[in-house]
């Protein structure tokens, strides 16, 4: 089938096709057409199937009629992160240009200021994250009576985050007469609850089993010592030639440290997570998408849905903490029908959490021994401390017996100047005179003062 035989506009083909796109994938030629006949969706597609385009098209064409109203959007889209709705934001741009379509953009991140004269200008599509949108709900910026089309996209996400109950009070704030899609990859029974409660005799659309990875995907658990780690990531690079790679960490102070620790290794890294301003995350993306880079490290938040064409690999550093997010990182890859490999490091205390993976997956993932680990490099430095040479026991004791009167005393702080020390010969008489042996751990030369009165 072809995006002709699905009942787009003419405009929306020619744009279709100058973005290099002549047949639907899976969840498009599902999704599509009852879309258009203004029905309710729940599709449930992995990432990188196209299911951005399967509501973006459709909504383009639907909502050609009409005028929007000042701080009342016709439609709304509500994703978990700002990557995510700037993502939207560009296919609506790239698929609408030949529509007079408004859109605004509500994210954190960024000043309220431009997104409230958008708002006041009135726009058609209104793209938005939860956070931002009932900010400015509260302020009076935004009204949603007007909203007929609702999308909520990456429900699952939603719901690891927390914004269930805010999409739950947003939905309230709709007309109750209105087209709800509801996409995600999992759906977990919050969700299926979620969908029940404000959706109306919704069409069920499923491309592959809830949880599924692309089988395009070839997915390797590697067992690795923790403090092996960015040994075992570095000789791992090397020995796949990766070129374009995303690496997922469970924390932000992991992802700053491995990305200094490979940039200083000579790979070139960038980092995006919670913590960095959206200017900084979407410059990162920039260098990443030009290959100025080739290596992200990511925290989960940041690099959900992220649409990159060409990662070749994803390397989960830290197994997922919940079994969804595997699904979701390794689908950075294999996208658009590509191949990619995904590499999962576990260690002694991952292993509960990869059980549950399998059991999301409903298959046992391979174990691979990966590269060879070098003897030496300066990640097993950065990532092991030197050992300090243990104390010899017996003259720690011998130390700690002798008497408290026969331990050498040190001087008196004073306010004044130290006295001139004794010429050259005395002080080297009074310096050999010392005890040293309890020095607390001091392994330098043996300050001057030290060896001025001691045993006189």
């Amino acid at each position: 089938m072809l995006f002709a035989d699905i009942g787009l506009s003419d405009e929306l083909l020619r744009a279709v096709t100058e973005a290099g796109y002549t047949e639907p994938t899976p969840i498009q030629e599902q999704a599509i057409p009852p879309v258009l006949m203004m029905k309710d969706i729940i599709g449930i597609a992995q990432t990188g199937t196209g299911k951005t385009a399967s509501f973006v098209l459709p909504m383009i064409d639907i909502l050609a009629q009409g005028r929007a109203r000042a701080r009342m959007p016709r439609s709304l889209i509500l994703e978990p992160t700002r990557e995510l709705a700037a993502q939207v934001a560009e296919n609506f741009e790239k698929y609408g240009k030949y529509s007079n379509l408004s859109m605004a953009l509500l994210i954190g991140g960024v000043s309220m200021g431009d997104q409230v004269k958008a708002l006041e200008k009135g726009v058609d599509v209104l793209i938005a994250t939860p956070g931002r949108l009932m900010d400015l709900f509260a302020r009076g910026n935004i009204l949603l009576t007007g909203c007929d089309l609702l999308v909520i996209d990456e429900a699952d996400r939603m719901l690891d985050m927390g914004f269930i109950p805010d999409i739950e009070e947003i939905c309230t704030k709709l007309p109750a007469q209105r087209q709800t899609l509801l996409f995600s990859a999992t759906m977990p029974p919050p969700i299926k609850k979620l969908a029940d409660k404000f959706l109306t005799n919704p069409k069920y659309i499923e491309v592959a089993r809830p949880a599924t990875a692309n089988v395009n995907i070839e997915q390797k658990l590697v067992s690795v010592a923790a403090n092996r780690k960015r040994a075992k990531l570095s000789d791992l690079l090397r020995a796949e030639k990766v070129e374009t790679g995303i690496i997922f960490c469970n924390r932000k102070t992991t992802v700053r440290d491995l990305n200094k620790s490979l940039t200083r290794d000579g790979f070139r890294a960038g980092e995006i997570h919670g913590d960095i301003d959206q200017a900084t995350r979407q410059a990162q993306l920039a260098l990443f998408k030009s290959g100025e880079i080739n290596l992200l490290v990511a925290s989960d938040v940041a690099a959900r849905g992220l649409d990159i064409k060409g990662v070749s690999h994803v390397f989960n550093y830290d197994a997922p903490w919940h079994p969804d997010d595997y699904v979701h990182r390794i689908g950075r890859t294999g996208r658009a029908g590509a191949k990619g490999k995904a590499y999962t490091f576990v260690t002694k205390a991952d292993e509960e959490a990869i059980d549950n993976i399998e059991k999301l997956v409903g298959y046992k993932i391979a174990r691979d021994s990966g590269a060879p680990e070098s003897a030496s490099g300066a990640d097993e430095k950065a990532e092991k401390p030197a050992d300090k040479k243990p104390a010899d026991k017996k003259t720690a004791r011998a130390k700690s017996d002798r008497p408290k009167d026969d331990r050498p005393k040190r001087p008196a702080r004073s306010d004044s100047k130290p006295k001139t020390p004794p010429p050259a010969k005395a002080k080297s008489a009074k310096k050999s005179d010392v005890n040293d042996g309890n020095d607390d751990g001091w392994n330098g030369p043996l300050p001057d003062f030290l060896g001025v009165g001691f045993g006189d």
